[in-house]
């Protein structure tokens, strides 16, 4: 009998090519099976709900997979966090849902945050895990322009030209800029995300912000649905995938 696990995982995704397993480089997929095939001897795939690129890291990504092996929630989780290591993924939570919950599926939203250090002096700590941008930012400004990117649009000037989704309309939900002493935070919700989409808007933003852009121009660009209409795309180091909501949690 197989049990489905649903995995809460942290990670840094530096030392990734992306969540998804690849032909070219080690993923975040790839370390959860192997881990899962070192533990109880069985192949399985992890399906997770969202697919995030080399350098994304996460603070509570959603996954799941199938095991036919009889073992508790908690067990797997330690055992996963000991094959895990030393890579920098974290199992936070573990539990057995049932056989219909799909990590990807079942989602009805996701939430991001992109992370931006404002300030002359060179990143240390933060190197690698947020994007470092000298020049002042007025996130107040930034914040107006990225109200006009809420609703129902087609995000074609926001998505990357290798996206596989079949249509480019999507509903933004919330997209937030604020100031927290050197950092500026852009937070954003959605149902769902096009591909590069989060990047994509973060980069425009940041134009605006630097003054190389008015503000009115991010609603310009989103109207043109054109890719050549985008100004900048973001760097994927200061994006996190922050959460995934299904209905009974909602």
């Amino acid at each position: 009998m197989t049990t489905r696990f649903a995995l809460t995982l942290e990670f840094d995704g530096g030392p990734f090519m992306g969540l998804q397993r690849q032909a070219h480089g080690p993923s975040v997929q790839q370390s959860v099976e192997e881990a899962v095939f070192a533990i109880t001897g069985e192949e399985v795939t992890m399906h997770a709900a969202g697919r995030t690129d080399a350098g994304v890291h996460a603070f509570a990504m959603r996954a799941h997979v199938d095991v036919e092996k009889n073992i508790a929630p908690f067990r797997l989780m330690e055992a996963l966090n000991a094959k895990l290591r030393p890579s920098p993924i974290a199992v936070l939570a573990c539990e057995v849902v049932p056989e219909n919950w799909h990590a990807r599926f079942s989602c009805i939203g996701r939430s991001y945050l992109y992370r931006i250090v404002n300030r002359r002096a060179p990143l240390t700590l933060e190197k690698g895990r947020a994007w470092h941008i000298q020049k002042q930012l007025d996130a107040d400004a930034m914040h107006r322009a990225a109200q006009s990117l809420i609703g129902n649009h087609d995000f074609t000037t926001f998505r990357s030209v290798h996206c596989q989704a079949r249509s480019p309309v999507k509903t933004l939900d919330r997209l937030d800029v604020r100031r927290e002493g050197e950092l500026v935070l852009i937070e954003t919700e959605a149902r769902s995300f096009l591909h590069h989409q989060v990047r994509s808007m973060t980069g425009c933003l940041v134009l605006v912000g630097l003054g190389r852009w008015p503000e009115i121009r991010v609603a310009e660009a989103l109207a043109a649905r054109d890719r050549q209409a985008l100004g900048l795309n973001a760097p994927p180091e200061g994006l996190y995938f922050v959460a995934a909501r299904y209905p009974r949690e909602a």
